[in-house]
């Protein structure tokens, strides 16, 4: 079974202009520009919200599922309610790391920031450095 996510050719300062409320549209260019100068590498769009950096070979840990596939090493989407990040938490020295950071909740492989002015920027650009260096997933 693969991943049904996958990378698209749309345009990514497109999908940030047209995220609202507005502030999102500049809180999604200033964590592009961040995410760039960290990873060294462009975002691309995967699937029609999230922009990732980077790609790493995913294998679930699962026995029942066998999910496999590629998937964003570090990303990001600027939802309506909340910054959606991805791959921060992935590795344990950005778990170790993600209290730190400021006013976030988590979701399963996800943390949420209500605003980005709420977070220490330097400690998010450690984050997605740590989650930039994740290799494959070792295969079972």
């Amino acid at each position: 079974m693969a991943i049904k996510t996958q990378p698209t050719d749309a345009s990514v300062p497109e999908f940030f202009d047209s995220a609202s409320p507005a502030r999102r549209v500049d809180e999604g260019h200033q964590i592009d520009e961040i995410m760039r100068a960290e990873t060294g590498v462009e975002g691309v769009m995967w699937g029609p919200s999230i922009v990732g950096y980077g790609t790493y070979r995913y294998v679930s840990p699962s026995k029942t599922s066998r999910t496999q596939g590629d998937w964003p090493k570090v990303g990001f989407s600027p939802r309506k309610s909340a910054i959606s990040f991805y791959g921060l938490k992935d590795l344990p020295d950005g778990a170790a790391l993600l209290p730190e950071l400021g006013t976030y909740t988590e979701g399963a492989g996800c943390v949420y920031v209500k605003r980005l002015d709420q977070i220490d920027l330097t400690v998010l650009r450690r984050l997605i450095r740590i989650a930039f260096s994740r290799g494959d997933d070792p295969l079972p």
